[in-house]
């Protein structure tokens, strides 16, 4: 949980009085088997999320998915993350985001996040529901950078 700034005035664009309703379904086209019990709220540029999501990664994508909207300047994270009770509960690392800037590739981001930019794939991958079109990145997106490693 926590709160995330976003720029105010870069993202998708909706229609004012909307974005509750946009995020909403963008959240549940993007990740639908993924986030359950899903609530928007929109005021005054902040976006308060709540649900439960399969994993931290799905809830990351949430987050991403709202805050890369026209408007929105925070996110209010409330979702929580189910753990089966059998298992004991994951020791997760705070998100990593990246905010696009210009002359910005995937790979030129991959190369300083990962010393490598033939990785860009596992950028575009991991940030499907926020980029469509690997080429079509613009500057003030956030995306996420996966831990390889993990």
């Amino acid at each position: 949980m926590g709160l995330f700034d976003f720029l105010k005035n870069i993202g998708k664009k909706v229609k004012p009085g909307r974005e509750a309703e946009e995020i909403t379904n963008d959240i549940k086209a993007g990740l639908s088997d993924q986030v359950s019990d899903l609530t928007v709220a929109f005021t005054e540029g902040t976006v308060v999320l709540g649900g439960s999501a399969a994993s931290y990664a799905a809830k990351e994508k949430a987050v991403l998915l709202a805050g890369n909207v026209e408007g929105v300047q925070r996110v209010d994270d409330r979702i929580t993350v189910a753990v089966p009770e059998e298992e004991e509960a994951p020791v997760v690392p705070e998100p990593k985001f990246y905010t696009i800037q210009k002359g910005d590739s995937l790979w030129k981001v991959a190369s300083k996040n990962y010393g490598d930019g033939n990785k860009w794939q596992a950028l575009f991958e991991a940030n499907r529901e926020v980029i469509q079109d690997p080429d079509k990145i613009y500057p003030g997106q956030q995306i996420r950078i996966p831990d390889l490693e993990g």
